[in-house]
């Protein structure tokens, strides 16, 4: 009995590090990565992804044990159909930023006769200047956010949707030969499987944003525009895919 819990749980903890590689959860947190300067701060990006997920993942966790109800069909499909919105929404800000935080090409807001209005504003190299010295409450703002709520709640978001479905299905086969208590455990260290994937892939994720943004300026742009837009087309794709499936 004793190594059919071990079995159970160790499985638990490399389908949590197997969980973390899935290619919806690598895109929406390299488009948060792709703002990061340090691999420090990109891993913990990761870390607090895999917090959300798991915390998400216990709720619905001790519904399922309380309550001993199934997540229905329907909701899964609309909770998937939200991550691949989601998807798209965070690919978006990364070409907004990467627009606006652009010394030639970037989002100006102005004011005329009263009316405020946004669009795309464009330098030559004599009169190009940094946009963020205009922008600089609301880099600021960014910056306090961007390691708390946005990771979390994203990965609260993943912890909901899809393959979390699947995974409160095995937790009703381990309650099967076992207790709740059981149930939990499994859940939580499944949560530290992904803590620790999501925190490495993160980690490795980064390297290109933070070496070219060190030593080659020029080519972090091209390389954060192409994460923004790989974001927005695999989100299209992934909400297709979830909307016809």
């Amino acid at each position: 009995m004793t190594e059919t819990i071990n079995l159970a749980l160790g499985l638990g903890f490399l389908l949590g590090l197997k969980h973390a590689t899935e290619a919806d959860h690598i895109v929406a947190v390299s488009t948060i990565v792709s703002e990061q300067r340090s691999v420090w701060r990109s891993a913990l990006v990761g870390a607090l992804w895999g917090l959300g997920h798991t915390l998400s993942l216990l709720i619905a966790g001790l519904v399922v044990i309380l309550f001993r109800v199934a997540i229905p069909e329907r909701a899964a499909t609309y909770l998937e159909f939200a991550v691949a919105l989601m998807i798209i929404l965070l690919g978006s800000h990364v070409l907004y930023r990467v627009l606006r935080d652009n010394r030639r090409v970037h989002v100006h807001a102005h004011e005329h006769d009263g009316y405020a209005h946004t669009h795309l504003h464009f330098h030559d190299e004599r009169s190009a200047h940094d946009p963020r010295e205009a922008q600089h409450h609301a880099r600021h703002a960014h910056i306090i956010g961007n390691l708390g709520w946005k990771p979390l709640l994203v990965g609260m978001m993943h912890g909901l949707a899809g393959s979390a479905a699947l995974t409160l299905l095995v937790l009703t086969e381990v309650m099967r030969g076992g207790s709740s208590a059981l149930g939990l455990a499994y859940l939580l260290i499944f949560g530290i499987g992904s803590i620790g994937g999501m925190l490495l892939m993160s980690a490795l994720i980064s390297l290109p944003f933070v070496f070219t943004a060190e030593r080659f300026a020029r080519i972090n742009t091209p390389i954060r525009l192409l994460a923004g837009l790989g974001s927005v087309v695999f989100g299209f794709y992934y909400a297709w895919e979830v909307w016809v499936g």
